[in-house]
């Protein structure tokens, strides 16, 4: 007689388990900048991560706006097979500074257009690398607002900005938060890229494994966030069906 309870205990903790590995998910498909964080100052290589969240169409298109009330004077990006990138200046009302020299005018809007039988298909997603600096010291954040373009049409905006103490928006713009610079040399320098990494195109193999480390620490982060839940979503039904087993002897 004790093991129709017993199923039901096991089905009820198992349809819990999935229902957060689903919610867990939409969660974070938007498009966003990876990493999330760099010193002020500085030079990084951030990537705007692209998931496809259409389930009949793919992204064939990315427009990413770059703040002008904070201009980045230096700003590339890196090839990508598949994918075109265009890059559009506008002048500034107000030169600034880098290095001594006066600098005119900026990047304020970067599109990557997939070619001909590209495509971030549906159950997919597509990083777009940049190198940026040097990163403003009178901020503590940079909105970058983008477009999403579908195969069929279809448009998302990212471009609503969080504010504090409401819920986050439906569509988020991408968001690169400033830290204090904290390097010795003062300069600085964010450990993904450095100014002579930016110069000439590269850095070096320490910055190169920063970089990598911190994307597989967020990745690293979220799944275990969930395989906690699930821990103890399951846990909680295995103490239920051991005090009811108790209670029955």
């Amino acid at each position: 007689m004790r093991s129709l309870p017993t199923r039901r205990i096991a089905a009820v903790a198992l349809t819990a388990a999935a229902s957060v590995v689903l919610l867990a998910g939409p969660a974070s498909a938007h498009v966003t900048v990876q990493p999330g964080n760099a010193q002020q100052g500085g030079y990084t290589a951030v990537d705007f991560r692209v998931p496809n969240e259409n389930d009949t169409a793919s992204t064939v298109k990315l427009e990413v706006n770059l703040p002008l009330d904070h201009p980045l004077a230096s700003v590339r990006t890196l090839p990508m097979p598949g994918w075109t990138a265009t890059v559009e200046k506008s002048k500034l009302d107000k030169p600034i500074k880098v290095h001594g020299n006066d600098v005119n005018e900026a990047v304020s809007k970067i599109t990557w257009t997939a070619d001909a039988g590209t495509k971030i298909a549906p159950g997919q997603f597509q990083e777009f690398r940049v190198s940026l600096g040097p990163l403003p010291t009178d901020t503590d954040k940079l909105v970058f607002k983008a477009l999403q373009s579908y195969d069929n049409g279809d448009v998302v905006r990212w471009i609503d900005e969080a504010k504090d103490g409401q819920p986050e928006p439906a569509k988020p713009a991408p968001v690169l938060s400033l830290t204090k610079a904290t390097s010795a040399d003062g300069h600085g320098v964010s450990a993904s890229a450095s100014p002579a990494a930016d110069a000439h195109g590269h850095g070096d193999a320490k910055e190169q494994a920063a970089d990598s480390s911190a994307k597989a620490s967020d990745s690293t982060a979220r799944v275990l966030g969930v395989v906690g839940i699930v821990v103890g979503v399951v846990g909680t039904a295995v103490g239920v069906l051991g005090l009811r087993r108790r209670n029955a002897s």
